[in-house]
């Protein structure tokens, strides 16, 4: 079946730019198929195109635009049931340049599911249990560990940014792509409505710029010193293995060999 957008989106705009088939508008904008322009089908919400959409088959094996709405608001359209050959069958039709090969991605073969026959309703997703309640905390660092991979940082619009919720404080984190002015965030825990505004997102966006480059600059310091310090110990090996083979020469010299010539003694009357 197409997704569709419900009322309850908040204009994001996170679900647009990750569709594969750019069956996503902006409410009022009109869509466009094969150069022929249509009516928005809604004014003030985004919305899906059906004619355009593929459930991300042949891409993804999920949608992506609801992988990404901050509201889950998309969702699939019980009143346009269709089968994953419908819909594989069209993303060929709206990319004739794409080669589908027969293992494509597929939300209806995710964890081995079977594909829906045509014209029955596909399954929906639940969502996933809510986490426990975490501790407040101001951002989330990462984990330092031994080896040398596990000091890199994440990139800044990957960083989790917990969220403490007023109501029952309990904490959650998102990521910072999504930490946008106007999103609105529902805690999993008492669904209690979290509205990030400008200021916040300003403060936080600063605070992680600021923190990144500090932990970038420490960390190529540290990494250069520790350069100097290994040119410095192999310059000292070097020096020592030079030294020592040179004695391992001179031993050679101290023990004559059975038959090496000997300097004949001679005795004088």
């Amino acid at each position: 079946m197409a997704t569709v957008i419900t009322s309850e989106c908040i204009n994001c705009g996170a679900c647009e730019p990750e569709c594969p088939n750019t069956a996503i508008y902006q409410g009022g904008v009109e869509w466009d198929l094969n150069g022929v322009k249509h009516p928005a089908i809604a004014a003030d919400i985004f919305y899906i195109v059906p004619e355009k959409c593929t459930e991300c088959v042949g891409f993804f094996d999920h949608e992506a635009c609801a992988a990404v709405c901050p509201v889950d608001c998309c969702v699939p359209d019980p009143k346009i049931p269709e089968s994953e050959d419908v819909l594989i069958a069209r993303a060929r039709e709206l990319h004739p340049e794409e080669t589908f090969e027969a293992n494509f991605p597929s939300r209806f073969r995710k964890e081995g599911g079977a594909a829906a026959p045509a014209g029955a309703p596909a399954p929906v997703a639940t969502a996933p249990a809510a986490p426990a309640p975490a501790a407040p905390a101001v951002v989330a660092a990462p984990v330092a560990a031994a080896s040398e991979s596990a000091l890199s940082l994440p990139e800044i619009d990957e960083w989790e940014v917990p969220i403490e919720c007023f109501r029952c404080h309990g904490v959650y984190a998102v990521a910072f792509r999504h930490f946008r002015s106007g999103v609105v965030f529902y805690c999993p825990f008492c669904q209690g409505s979290y509205v990030i505004t400008t200021s916040m997102h300003s403060h936080v966006s600063r605070s992680l710029r600021e923190f990144h480059a500090q932990w970038g600059a420490a960390f190529e310091a540290f990494q250069e010193k520790r350069r100097q310090e290994l040119q410095e110990f192999e310059d000292r090996q070097r020096g020592r293995l030079e030294s020592f083979n040179e004695a391992l020469k001179n031993s050679s010299l101290q023990f004559r060999p059975p038959g090496a010539p000997r300097k004949r003694a001679w005795i004088f009357g």
